[in-house]
C-alpha cells in the first residue's frame, strides 16, 4: 500500500517513517500518542484493563491468525512480519498491514478498536434512551386506535377520520431534525434519537444521559427556534460519535491524530452491551 509524503508529494510504500526522497518524516512517525500500546503484548494488556467482552464477542482477535469470518486481528507471522487483517462476513480475508513495523501494526489495530468502542458504546446508550419513549409510543398508539375504532363504531365520516390520523400521528412525530442545537447558552447535536452535549473547557462532545429537559422544549415545531448552523469549536462530524467508520475506508483518509483520552472513554460499562452484527463486516477495513 502506497502513501504520499506530505512535503515532496512523492508515493512511497506504507510503514516507512522517513521519506527515501526527500528525508522527511513521514505521519506515521508520530502517530502514537503517549500511554498508548506499542507491541501486541501490550496491547493485549490494554484490552484486559479496559473490561471488553471476550475476544469471541468484540471480533478481536489480538495475537491470533483467526480464520472464521467477521473478525478483525494483528499477529506475527512465522516470517517475522506482523500482520494486521481483517475477515470478511463472506470468510474472504483484507490484509491492513503486513510489515516489519510492529509499533505501526499494533497502531492500525488500536485505531479501529478505539472506533469500534465508539461505535458500539453510541448504539448501546441510543438503545438505553429510546426503550422508554418506545414504550409510551406503542402506549399511545394503542390509545389511538381506540379512540378511532370508537369514531368508527360512532359512523363518523371517512374524512374526519382520515384527518385525526393524520393530526395524531404528526403531533406524535416530535423528533428534531439531525444538526446543531443551541439552548441555555450551551452547543448540543441531535442525531439517531440522541442527544450530545458539548464542553468548551475540553473542546468535545459527549453522550447526554439526561436530555429530558431539551426534549421537552425543542422538538416538532419548536426545532426551528432552537437549530443553529455553525459551531466555533469541534465539529460533531469529527467526533467519536459520529460515524467514525467512515474516514477509515483507506490509508490515505485516515485521522491519524485521534488521540482523545481512551484511558477513560473507552472503558467498558456493566450496562455496555456488544453487538457484533451492527459491524459494517464487507468493506475491506
Amino acid at each position: 500500500m502506497k502513501v504520499k509524503c506530505n512535503y515532496c508529494d512523492q508515493l512511497i510504500d506504507e510503514g516507512q517513517r522517513y521519506c527515501p526522497n526527500c528525508g522527511a518524516s513521514m505521519p506515521t512517525e508520530n502517530r502514537t500518542a503517549s500511554g498508548q500500546p506499542k507491541t501486541i503484548e501490550e496491547l493485549q494488556e490494554w484490552y484486559k484493563a479496559h473490561n471488553l467482552p471476550p475476544e469471541e464477542v468484540t471480533r478481536f482477535f489480538i495475537g491470533k491468525d483467526y480464520r472464521e469470518p467477521k473478525a478483525f486481528g494483528i499477529y506475527k507471522a512465522s516470517d517475522g512480519d506482523f500482520v494486521v487483517y481483517k475477515n470478511k462476513s463472506d470468510g474472504q480475508r483484507a490484509i491492513r498491514y503486513k510489515g516489519v513495523d510492529e509499533e505501526y501494526a499494533v497502531n492500525e489495530i488500536y485505531q479501529k478498536l478505539k472506533a469500534e468502542i465508539a461505535d458500539q458504546k453510541s448504539r448501546s446508550a441510543a438503545a438505553r434512551v429510546s426503550q422508554p419513549s418506545q414504550r409510551k409510543s406503542g402506549h399511545s398508539r394503542s390509545t389511538i386506535l381506540s379512540v378511532l375504532a370508537f369514531f368508527f363504531l360512532s359512523k363518523f365520516g371517512i374524512t374526519i377520520i382520515v384527518t385525526l390520523i393524520a393530526f395524531v400521528f404528526a403531533a406524535l412525530d416530535n423528533s428534531p431534525s439531525r444538526g446543531y442545537y443551541r439552548y441555555g447558552g450551551n452547543d448540543y447535536y441531535y442525531q439517531s434519537g440522541s442527544w450530545y452535549s458539548y464542553d468548551d473547557e475540553s473542546d468535545d462532545w459527549d453522550y447526554l444521559y439526561d436530555s429530558d429537559f431539551l426534549d421537552d422544549v425543542i422538538y416538532d415545531d419548536t426545532a426551528s427556534d432552537y437549530r443553529v448552523y455553525d459551531h466555533s469549536g469541534m465539529d460533531f462530524e469529527d467526533s467519536s460519535w459520529y460515524d467514525y467508520g467512515s474516514s477509515s475506508s483507506s490509508s490515505s483518509s485516515y485521522d491519524y491524530d485521534y488521540d482523545y483520552d481512551w484511558d477513560s472513554d473507552s472503558s467498558w460499562d456493566s450496562y455496555d452491551s456488544w453487538d457484533s452484527g451492527s459491524s459494517s463486516w464487507d468493506s475491506d477495513w
